[in-house]
């Protein structure tokens, strides 16, 4: 009688170690079904498309390594041809300065943080079409850059004003509205006849070619500690056919013909004699 109970009893110790096993491997595998795995080459990259908002830092990891975003160790001020009347200028040949590291990053949408002057330090983002907003844009009257003045010269600007509230990443391209790391003190000048071209190359491009990426990049650029830029770098390169579709590097000029800024606080003049044709 004992024996038998002995073994119904080891019996029911066995089942038990049976079915809380089984148990264990079923949630085993469901949570290794659904591990995330960083991305690191295009041919991921519409696994896991991010968008964010928020304020991000200079640097964002890939697989482990920090990447860092800035243009500083490629070029300065010291590197850009004079102004001579023309609203853009080609840099580096007209090719981008992003590394074999940066073009496979993966998804990036980077606003750099503004500098201890409360200057735009530069932002990234790997666009698609996708990203592209489909509502009008907001109102940006209430974002003052570093070195804002309002201020008309409707006698050598036919849009009245000097200054636009200037998206670095173009709100055609993300957007991104009102983002105070985003918007920097520009003439109209170079707005419309600087970036506006290329802005609208790079989504004329998104939108004919909506399986495709593109990594962009604008940097303002400062001569020491001045608070109106004296111009911005504008970078882009297709991802899936290594830039054959879409490459540029230019520099575009923070200037307004017939006007002179101090580009220390922003503040201006109309230069002597000269009006609009």
């Amino acid at each position: 009688m004992s024996n038998r109970y002995n073994r119904k009893k080891r019996s029911k110790k066995s089942a038990l170690i049976t079915i809380i096993s089984f148990i264990l491997l079923v949630i085993w595998s469901y949570l290794e079904g659904n591990s995330t795995t960083s991305l690191s080459s295009p041919d991921s990259i519409e696994q896991s498309e991010t968008q964010s908002d928020s304020t991000p830092a200079e640097t964002n990891s890939t697989n482990g390594a920090e990447i860092d975003w800035s243009i500083s160790s490629y070029i300065s001020l010291a590197d850009i041809p004079a102004y001579t009347d023309t609203p853009y200028t080609e840099i580096n040949g007209n090719g981008p300065f992003f590394s074999t590291e940066q073009l496979a990053t993966g998804p990036v949408e980077k606003y750099l943080d503004l500098d201890e002057l409360g200057r735009c330090r530069g932002a990234i983002a790997l666009l698609n079409s996708n990203m592209m907003p489909t509502e009008d844009r907001g109102s940006i009257g209430h974002v003052r850059p570093s070195g804002w003045h309002t201020v008309k010269y409707p006698e050598v600007i036919s849009d009245l004003y000097l200054y636009n509230r200037c998206h670095l990443i173009a709100y055609e391209l993300t957007g991104q509205n009102d983002n105070v790391n985003n918007l920097i003190t520009g003439t109209r000048y170079m707005n419309v006849k600087g970036m506006l071209p290329f802005e609208n190359k790079v989504a004329a491009f998104l939108r004919e070619n909506d399986h495709m990426h593109v990594l962009y990049r604008v940097t303002p650029l400062f001569d020491g500690d001045n608070l109106v830029a004296s111009g911005v770098l504008m970078e882009a390169c297709s991802i899936e056919d290594n830039g054959d579709g879409l490459s540029f590097c230019i520099y575009c000029y923070n200037v307004q013909p017939h006007v002179s800024i101090n580009y220390t606080d922003g503040s201006s003049r109309q230069e002597p004699n000269d009006v609009n044709p």
